[in-house]
């Protein structure tokens, strides 16, 4: 985009709009939308989301990386609340291509699960069902401390310190995503 008006015209009028939970519904909702989008020219997505599920987001991220590595400038533009798994879908895009609306919030945290395990059987077959569970909750840790790598690329702010903020929901106001190096800016 070549000027503030420009880009300003260009976030104002977004191709795809996304709102509610991060889920199937919505990443159908988004593939339909993207279908009908014009094929040229920037593409901007608008999300308000309160998250959902990370995968999806994760999906959705894969999706804008394939345009992007077509030469398509995909544009992400962040509206009230982007929270969980909102915030996840956002760090698929790089830093100079997001964008918050004034007032709006970013939250990140750490992946969450809910599990219970009932044991029975064999000893054998329930250090199995125990080593499965652990082999989960490793990978997701993994698959996590990725998205929260692509999170702060090109911010300023590090790693660790957005894993040491993740466990306590780190709300992150538009200003402050700016400042931070985050977002490119607030519209």
């Amino acid at each position: 985009m070549t000027d503030t008006i420009d880009r300003n015209a260009v976030l104002a009028a977004p191709q795809l709009r996304l709102v509610g939970s991060v889920d199937e519904a919505m990443y159908n909702e988004f593939r339909n939308q993207l279908s009908a989008a014009p094929e040229d020219g920037p593409l901007v997505i608008a999300l308000t989301t309160l998250g959902g599920n990370p995968e999806v987001a994760r999906a959705m991220g894969d999706d804008v990386r394939l345009l992007r590595e077509t030469g398509r400038e995909v544009i992400f533009l962040g509206k009230a609340a982007v929270y969980s798994a909102g915030a996840t879908f956002m760090a698929s895009f790089p830093v100079h291509a997001r964008f918050l609306t004034k007032g709006a919030t970013l939250m990140v945290h750490e992946r969450q699960i809910t599990r219970t395990i009932n044991l029975s059987g064999p000893l054998k077959s329930c250090i199995a069902q125990l080593k499965a569970a652990l082999n989960e909750i490793e990978q997701s840790i993994v698959i996590e401390e990725q998205g929260f790598s692509n999170f702060v690329d090109g911010s300023d702010v590090a790693f660790e310190e957005l894993r040491d903020r993740a466990p306590n929901n780190w709300y992150i106001p538009c200003d402050e995503a700016r400042d931070r190096g985050l977002i490119a800016e607030v519209i």
